[in-house]
Order: C-alpha cells, then sequence, then structure tokens
C-alpha cells in the first residue's frame, strides 16, 4: 500500500489483528503469548504480525530467545488525526439537531400552553354564559 492510513486500515480490517493490538496496549509481551487466545498456528499469527509491522503498527524485538512485541502507538496517531475532521462534521451536525430539537420542543410547549389557556377561558365562558341563561329564565344554582 502507498500511503500510511490504508496500509493502517487494511490492518485494523481484521478483527484477529485488532484484538492483538488491544491486548499489546496493555503492555508488550511475545509472539507465543499472543497467540494463546487464538485457534490459529505459529505461522499464521505470524503473518498477522507482519501485516501489523509493516503498517508500522507494532514492532518486534529480539532479546536472546524472547521476541516481544510492542504496540507503536503514533502510528495510531495518523487514523486519530483523519478521524478528527469527521468528528468536528459529527458534532457540528449533533449540536444543529440538538437546537432543532430544543425549538421543536419549546414550540410544542408554547401550544400546549396557549391550548390550556383556551380551555380555562372556554369553561369560564360556559359558566357566565350558564349563569346568564340561568338568570333570564329566573333560576339560580
Amino acid at each position: 500500500m502507498s500511503d500510511r492510513l490504508s496500509a493502517t486500515f487494511a490492518a485494523l480490517a481484521d478483527p484477529t489483528r485488532r484484538a492483538i493490538i488491544a491486548r499489546l496496549a496493555m503492555g508488550e509481551t511475545t509472539v507465543n503469548e499472543l497467540a494463546k487466545p487464538f485457534d490459529m498456528s505459529g505461522p499464521a499469527i505470524s503473518k498477522h504480525l507482519k501485516v501489523l509491522e509493516n503498517a508500522g503498527l507494532i514492532s518486534r524485538g529480539r532479546e536472546a530467545q524472547w521476541r516481544p512485541c510492542r504496540i507503536e502507538p503514533k502510528a495510531l496517531k495518523v487514523v486519530d488525526d483523519w478521524l478528527e475532521r469527521y468528528r468536528q462534521f459529527w458534532e457540528e451536525r449533533l449540536d444543529r439537531l440538538e437546537e432543532y430539537l430544543n425549538t421543536l420542543q419549546a414550540e410544542a410547549a408554547s401550544e400546549q400552553k396557549a391550548a390550556a389557556g383556551k380551555t380555562t377561558t372556554s369553561k369560564a365562558s360556559r359558566k357566565t354564559h350558564r349563569q346568564a341563561k340561568e338568570s333570564r329564565h329566573g333560576r339560580k344554582k
């Protein structure tokens, strides 16, 4: 892959490689320790590690018989920078949606208040009308 971002996304596209990255986020460990949770051969794990290493997401060392693997957090910065533009875009969209929903809620509350006022006025009007009718007919309650 020609660009770092594409290589990083390609490497992270596989769930096994994402699980390896998650494990390495807790600290460096050996290839054998990384392979334990997976039902696959050593060569298959090595292929996954090679993809991660080529993408710059991990590095592998050699200390005598111990071959530690460690995460390279700077490689994830490329993804974070790319995602930041879209994060800002969606936050702005969500802020506008929140404003719109608040406007709708305020309008609904205003309409409910107006409707409640009409009901009260209507009840008072009916009472006055009934009292006037009763007084014309000589009845009083």
